[in-house]
């Protein structure tokens, strides 16, 4: 399992980026994952052209170049926080205890 991320997925987890929400969520479901920083910031305009340029192997992935973007190890791709996070909420490493005694 593969988290593409732009590299501000701790820093920023707290203020609401979404690279940091999508690991954050997979941490939570218990998940190992490994995680591919690939380089340009949206916001930032001047790491525009290398964002295009160094997003190959996501863009062959998903058809876009937008991030977070989870490759499972099925080969399916979940592209987006919110999707990734609905996912890794859905698919708990552990399932929680039904009733008990």
């Amino acid at each position: 399992m593969i988290l593409y991320t732009c590299g501000q997925r701790d820093k920023h987890a707290a203020i609401g980026h979404a690279c940091g929400r999508a690991a954050k969520a997979l941490d939570e479901a218990g998940y190992e994952y490994e995680i591919r920083d690939m380089p340009g910031y949206r916001m930032v305009p001047w790491t525009w052209g290398q964002r295009r340029r160094g997003r190959d192997e996501v863009k062959e992935l998903t058809g876009q170049i937008g991030l977070p973007v989870l490759a499972l190890d099925e080969g399916r791709t979940i592209v987006g926080s919110g999707k990734i996070a609905e996912w890794a909420k859905a698919h708990p490493t552990v399932q929680p205890e039904i009733g008990g005694g």
